[in-house]
């Protein structure tokens, strides 16, 4: 039988990176060690559809050396998190130690636009990058996945208040322009990696979705998967971070989505790559697609509910 193939974060949300990962590898035949946090009903789903769950946690020693003991190719994410470096230099260290062949490392696009002497203001911008300097210095066999802004992780939870109430996109994107990319398709990117990772050692992929436009080219994207007129609404990124901490949103997680508005307005998120296409055959969805296939939690009823 072969070595199971390791993903982190696999519980995540329906429709989550790890988690979609964990499905996609699962339908090919792959043995799976999904790593989750805690036993619930997530952890359970991923049983019953055939996948070894393992309970860890990214900055447990003891817990990681369980999680990565045996299995030759892993895929390391982690959401936002003032932890987010210390976790990733430790599952490198056990990875080290047990001789993993494979690290497929999640990282983010804006990496690429940063160096030892260009920074961001995001705290979670400049964790990603020390942590691809730590991957990099410890030989580790390592890919790296730099995803731009996911649809889902960005898109649908900022938008889908004011789209649901209003009829509006409220952000504070300026007339910067962005190709944000959906969950499915970096899902389909690791797995792809995960399946056969060998050829791509070292390797550094850009993941965008298939068009970098303005806001108020989504919003007549939205308009047409909605069936509704939705209009996008400039706003200032002040009283909009501040709203955010009123939803009770952390601090750090606030003073990144701050300096992804910022870096919108500059212009700074224009960015098209097709590896997408070029790794897995097959094109990145639209932000059409995406809003229509998540219609429902843009509809007063779904608020309700």
């Amino acid at each position: 039988m072969a070595n199971p193939i390791l993903v982190t974060g696999a519980a995540g949300r329906t429709g989550g990176v790890g988690r979609t990962v964990t499905e996609l590898l699962l339908k090919q035949g792959k043995t799976v060690r999904a790593m989750v946090r805690i036993e619930d009903k997530r952890a359970q789903a991923l049983r019953d559809l055939g996948a070894e769950v393992v309970i860890g946690d990214l900055l447990d020693l003891d817990s990681m050396h369980r999680v990565i003991a045996g299995c030759d190719t892993m895929y390391f994410g982690m959401s936002v998190s003032d932890t987010y470096l210390a976790a990733t230099v430790n599952a490198a260290a056990v990875a080290k130690h047990h001789d993993v062949k494979a690290f497929i490392n999640m990282s983010q696009m804006t990496v690429s636009q940063m160096s030892i002497t260009e920074t961001t203001a995001s705290p979670q911008q400049k964790l990603h990058w020390l942590a691809e300097q730590a991957l990099n210095w410890s030989g580790l066999p390592v890919v790296h996945v730099r995803p731009t802004a996911l649809v889902e992780g960005s898109f649908l939870i900022l938008t889908s208040d004011s789209v649901r109430e209003s009829n509006q996109i409220r952000l504070p994107f300026g007339e910067g322009k962005t190709s944000p990319v959906a969950v499915e398709d970096v899902a389909r990117v690791i797995a792809t990696l995960l399946a056969d990772p060998q050829p791509h050692i070292g390797k550094i992929y850009h993941l965008t979705g298939p068009q970098s436009e303005n806001m108020y080219f989504y919003a007549q994207e939205y308009s047409e998967a909605l069936g509704r007129t939705i209009t996008y609404q400039d706003i200032p990124v002040e009283p909009w971070r501040h709203g955010l901490l009123e939803r009770g949103l952390p601090v750090f997680l606030v003073d990144h989505l701050a300096t992804m508005a910022d870096l919108h307005r500059a212009g700074r998120y224009d960015r098209l790559s097709n590896d997408v296409l070029t790794l897995t055959g097959q094109g990145p969805l639209t932000v059409r697609e995406i809003v229509r296939k998540n219609a429902a939690t843009f509809t007063a009823a779904a608020k309700a509910a």
